[in-house]
């Protein structure tokens, strides 16, 4: 690290702030543009959401083969995943190997938090603070600061009267935690308490699991990856990589290209059966409308509910545990190993906080309005501020003074989830208003790093020095956005974190595009290849007048490319 006293500017083409997925994939393809290039990363060593989540059971639920870079075909081929869904220190070695094998780490800065990010209008650039006094001065801001980066703050009366140890989730300690004999609590079953609540189970003298709302949580089937079917992948990766990317979640998963009312009730239940043993996410493509039409959504809900009932030995907790309230999906879907058998075991309790809501933390554990529990260890699986944390942390100023957090005050703003209007050559990777969360989100750090490379040689081959969104453009974008999320059933899902409203006073907008990945992918390709239509360049309107014309379908995740043989392998 630079002297703290340093002062003047260290000068780049571009800085990218975050050294995750998105962080070192960024670098890469700037670099081998051209670029000089700069990667500011908070943590102690790269990896972004695999660094942090360290968590028993942390591991990925997309599936490996799907979920890893595709710009290498040599990394693609040489490179073995040992598991069907890999774990977090797999996916950790792996992007350690990607930095390696590229030659990356020279060009990333670790243990350095980001505090100010300004753009000056004078000279059309951006300066970047760190907490250490540095300046780093580049044309371009890359923001790969993640969507499930900041973990949301406990907020429960009396945790700083606990006695024992508390850890959350999303930061938990890298030498772990020893709960071996002692009594644990966890707060939260979403998708980390899901994995991590048979591993501590496993491990701790009791388990009490305070439910705040149930998920719906599907059998992973994990297992060790086949050679052959490796072997199979690697053969056709060229078609499945194709594929992902038009796909409506940018992976490998087809989606039933069925409505739910076109088949019979036996056949409905055969493919439902059918989903529970593929296991993972393999269930939201049962129907191509299971997201849009509620009585396909209800029967596979009760589906699931059903399979929860025959788990669960004991009849009240298998109810306390069969959500109810919103639609399977709407929630994000959880994906775990032996987690409803978990509560037949002696040593877990679970404690329905909905009935009985937690009163405070005391010395010795967590009151409810009905009963105390002792616990030594609690653990926060409690979730983060979704799609907009970061940034709003970081909160960057742009032209005039404009502070992201007041442009973004009442929900975000964004152009294809790409760029604001009013922060100049800031892009956002895999960020609101782009599939980002309802995609596999390595497909999507790869579209939106590839476009952004294409934007500045854009800029740099016709002689322009900044691209923005326009404001017409970001509201009209903004709009559609919730419009499209609005023709499915994710409208009941306004009490989800999708809309912020795990975070108090965090606007209830729903932030992520639900229209399909090939759908956003060919839009903004085409808004592109256009002239960059709805994009100020140098603050001027660009884009051809046709390029209006360009209409993304609003498929609704239904829309799938054709099907070939070797995909569905």
């Amino acid at each position: 690290m630079q002297n703290a006293a340093q002062t003047s500017p260290q000068k780049y083409d571009a800085v990218v702030v975050g050294a995750g997925l998105a962080g070192v994939y960024a670098l890469y393809k700037l670099r081998k543009q051209g670029l000089s290039v700069r990667v500011l990363e908070t943590g102690s060593g790269i990896g972004g959401t695999w660094y942090h989540n360290r968590y028993p059971g942390a591991r990925c639920d997309i599936e490996s083969l799907d979920y890893s870079y595709s710009f290498d075909n040599e990394l693609q081929q040489d490179w073995s995943w040992s598991e069907r869904y890999a774990s977090q220190p797999e996916i950790l070695r792996y992007i350690n190997h990607v930095a390696d094998r590229f030659d990356l780490r020279k060009h990333i800065q670790l243990d350095t938090k980001v505090i100010s990010a300004i753009f000056d209008e004078a000279t059309n650039t951006w300066a970047v603070g760190t907490d250490a006094g540095e300046l780093f001065e580049a044309r371009f801001a890359v923001m790969a600061t993640g969507v499930l980066s900041v973990p949301q703050v406990p907020s429960t009366t009396g945790l700083e009267d606990f006695q024992g140890e508390w850890y959350h989730s999303g930061d938990w300690p890298h030498e772990g935690v020893d709960v071996h004999g002692k009594r644990v609590g966890v707060i939260g079953t979403g998708s980390s308490g899901t994995q991590m609540i048979p591993i501590l189970a496993d491990q701790a003298d009791g388990l009490l699991v305070f439910q705040r709302t149930p998920n719906f949580c599907m059998p992973a089937q994990n297992y060790p990856i086949k050679p052959e079917v490796e072997q199979e992948w690697k053969a056709t990766y060229p078609e499945r990589r194709a594929f992902a990317r038009q796909s409506g979640f940018g992976h490998n998963q087809v989606t039933n290209p069925k409505f739910g009312k076109e088949v019979s009730a036996e056949e409905r239940l055969a493919e439902l059966e059918n989903r529970w043993d593929l296991g993972g996410l393999y269930m939201m493509r049962a129907f191509k409308d299971i997201l849009v039409d509620k009585e396909v959504n209800d029967e596979a809900s009760e589906f699931v509910r059903g399979k929860i009932r025959s788990i669960v030995a004991d009849p009240q907790t298998a109810e306390a545990l069969s959500p109810r309230d919103l639609p399977i999906g709407t929630k994000r879907l959880c994906s775990g190993t032996g987690y409803y058998e978990t509560f037949n075991r002696e040593n877990v309790t679970l404690v329905n906080v909905k009935e009985s809501p937690i009163d405070r933390i005391t010395a010795t554990g967590v009151r409810t309005t009905d009963a105390h529990y002792d616990v030594d260890i609690l653990v926060f699986a409690i979730g983060f501020d979704a799609m907009t944390g970061a940034l709003n942390r970081l909160n960057p100023v742009g032209r005039g003074g404009r502070q992201l957090r007041d442009h973004w005050a009442a929900g975000p703003q964004t152009y294809l989830g790409l760029t604001v209007n009013g922060f100049p050559n800031m892009f956002i990777i895999a960020g609101p208003g782009s599939p980002s969360v309802f995609s596999n989100m390595v497909t999507s750090i790869e579209q939106h790093v590839e476009w952004i490379a294409d934007a500045i040689a854009h800029l740099d081959g016709n002689g322009f020095d900044t691209i923005e969104a326009s404001p017409e453009a970001e509201t009209g974008w903004v709009r559609h956005v919730n419009e499209v999320a609005n023709m499915t059933l994710y409208r009941e899902s306004k009490a989800t974190w999708f809309y912020g409203a795990n975070i108090p006073g965090k606007p209830l907008v729903f932030m992520p595009y639900v229209g399909g990945v090939g759908n956003y992918w060919n839009r903004i390709t085409a808004l592109a290849q256009a002239g960059y239509t709805g994009f100020l360049l140098d603050g001027q309107e660009s884009g051809s007048e046709a390029a209006e014309a360009v209409e993304i379908a609003d498929s609704l995740h239904v829309t799938e490319p054709e099907e070939k043989a070797a995909v569905r392998a």
